[in-house]
């Protein structure tokens, strides 16, 4: 495993993100070095989605209006249904994802979070996969989608699923190890 000592990755996420996949991208990048914090909303705690089901509360460490891209080296999005729809109609947390694209930073997505990119606007050409459900949003924000448990391009990690996080984690680490791609961006 990479040694990611002195990279620190916000995790955006509000109420009702999917539980396993901010809980396990969390773990791993702690485990290889990295600091982790919780970006949301509002102060307090967040609430996760967990098997059809509101699940465990997470401290938030930080709020957007607190926080620039320039704090980070990296960005996590999880997925869940709930957390993105919320997230996308918000422009402070649209205008921060988009700020990790114009400044070459890695960023992961995974589920359903890829529409928070399609609202950003960073998919024109690029290749991702999500969950199926959105495919057709993910395609019509000018992605090449694939159905692949992991997608790399250029610094962007998107996966489908839960079930994908084995290789949706070595890829994050991977990608934050790396830093900056040039080729990421808006």
């Amino acid at each position: 495993m990479e040694n990611l000592d002195r990279k620190t990755v916000a995790i955006l996420a509000t109420n009702g993100f999917e539980e396993s996949e901010l809980r396990e991208p969390k773990k791993t990048l702690e485990k290889a070095g990295a600091d982790v914090e919780i970006v949301s909303l509002e102060k307090g705690e967040i609430k996760s989605w967990n098997n059809g089901d509101w699940g465990k509360a997470y401290k938030v460490d930080k709020t957007l209006n607190e926080v620039t891209q320039a704090d980070y080296n990296a960005l996590v999005l999880p997925g869940g249904v709930i957390n993105p729809d919320i997230l996308r109609r918000d422009k402070n947390a649209i205008s921060f994802i988009k700020s990790f694209f114009d400044n070459h930073k890695p960023v992961a997505a995974i589920c359903h979070a890829p529409w928070l990119l399609a609202e950003a606007d960073v998919l024109q050409g690029r290749n991702v996969t999500s969950f199926s459900s959105i495919k057709t949003d993910i395609i019509n924000a000018g992605a090449n989608w694939s159905d692949e448990e992991v997608v790399v391009d250029a610094g962007l990690v998107t996966s489908r699923n839960p079930d994908d996080l084995p290789a949706f984690n070595d890829k994050l680490v991977e990608e934050v190890y790396e830093g900056k791609h040039e080729e990421q961006m808006a």
